[in-house]
């Protein structure tokens, strides 16, 4: 291992090691030499599966073009880097564990609309417009309205309940609403061991 300030080979050691969802290992070193840090990725070299298209053309996975696309959706929207690279890394290590030497781009496409509906709705709908061909404003529309029950049930929020009315004979309504009549109050009866006996 050469470091990339002092060109000292073999003269870093390893502060630490953390792991990514593609299987990939992130080595933080420090040069003994100059004293300065840098970091290395290794990766296990892994054949992606051939993405096949809607029109049946086959090209290779390309998670560049991915990270793009992704990109586009969250354009000027609150998303940091780090999330678009975290689930594209998902998205990789999802069709890696299919074990298909073949995978369709509507199923990728799929992946990234469930990843984009829990990481940003705006650019959810725009990326859904665009995969899904929402060439009408009733579509997009319709698209929201899913979109939004999906939130509610997610935040345990249903859908209001309107106030129960009353149907059936007026007359027998107006019974119910009018108050009862007063009737007089009876003394209760003594049992008769606690009546009065004659003298």
């Amino acid at each position: 291992m050469k470091c990339p300030y002092c060109g000292a080979s073999n003269a870093s050691r390893v502060i630490s090691t953390t792991h990514d969802a593609r299987g990939g290992t992130r080595r933080r070193r420090e040069c003994r030499q100059c004293g300065q840090r840098f970091s290395t990725y290794e990766y296990p070299v892994q054949t992606m599966p051939l993405v096949v298209k809607v029109n049946g053309s086959r090209e290779v996975f390309d998670r560049d073009k991915l990270i793009r696309s992704i990109r586009m959706a969250c354009a000027k929207r609150p998303v940091p880097a780090s999330d678009i690279e975290r689930l594209v890394d998902e998205i990789e290590a999802r069709i890696r564990q299919l074990s298909n030497s073949e995978v369709a781009s509507r199923l990728i496409g799929d992946m990234v609309v469930e990843g984009l509906r829990e990481l940003d709705e705006i650019a959810y709908i725009r990326y859904v417009i665009v995969f899904r061909e929402l060439n009408t404003l009733q579509a997009v529309h319709e698209e929201i309205e899913r979109l939004l029950a999906h939130s509610a049930e997610k935040n345990g929020h249903g859908p209001k309940r309107e106030p129960e009315t009353q149907t059936g004979d007026p007359a027998a309504q107006d019974q119910l609403t009018k108050p009862a009549p007063l009737q007089a109050k009876e003394t209760p009866s003594r049992p008769p061991h606690e009546r009065d006996l004659p003298e």
